[in-house]
């Protein structure tokens, strides 16, 4: 993956970049991004073009519970979260939405994976189910009481740890009773 402020850097001109765009030589994964066109094609796209061209962003809610096998939901959009005060990205393709959390609501519970050479960051299961209680009015409650069901039966998650990152987002009196009724 190369952006084109990176090739800059190295002194790359951008018409460079569009020859060996237009000769087929690279492929044009997103606006400012690209890729060898002889790699073979990305698993996850949408994901890899999102961490690289926001990389202070964190995966979150119905995409980061996509990544994790906790939904039966097909995110239409990749949503995202960057702390607040962060400048405004605009990402034409894919459909990106963004939240902004503050503090240690956006600094806890981030894990780190590798998409083919790309880093993303992905908020944890449990740290994820927490955030779809506190964004319920934008995800659903179904979604959220969906993804605490199916992380108690297929992460093993405690209530303990639930209830910890519930905490950090202030919805721990609201997620209370849909934990204990799926225990």
């Amino acid at each position: 993956m190369l952006r084109t402020t990176r090739a800059l850097e190295l002194g790359i001109h951008p018409e460079t970049l569009y020859r060996l765009r237009d000769s087929g030589e690279l492929v044009q994964v997103s606006r400012g991004l690209y890729r060898l066109a002889d790699l073979p094609p990305l698993s996850q796209p949408d994901l890899v073009a999102v961490a690289t061209r926001i990389p202070s962003g964190v995966l979150c809610l119905i995409s980061a519970l996509s990544f994790h096998g906790i939904t039966t939901e097909i995110p239409h959009e990749v949503q995202i979260a960057v702390p607040t005060g962060a400048s405004r990205r605009r990402i034409a393709f894919p459909p990106v939405r963004i939240f902004r959390f503050g503090g240690a609501a956006f600094e806890q519970g981030v894990e780190t994976h590798e998409i083919e050479g790309a880093t993303v960051k992905v908020y944890g299961p449990e740290k994820t189910v927490a955030d779809c209680f506190r964004f319920r009015s934008k995800v659903g409650l179904a979604v959220a009481v969906e993804a605490l069901r199916l992380c108690r039966e297929r992460r093993h998650s405690t209530p303990r740890t639930l209830l910890e990152f519930a905490r950090i987002d202030r919805v721990e009196r609201v997620m209370m009773p849909y934990l204990e009724a799926v225990q």
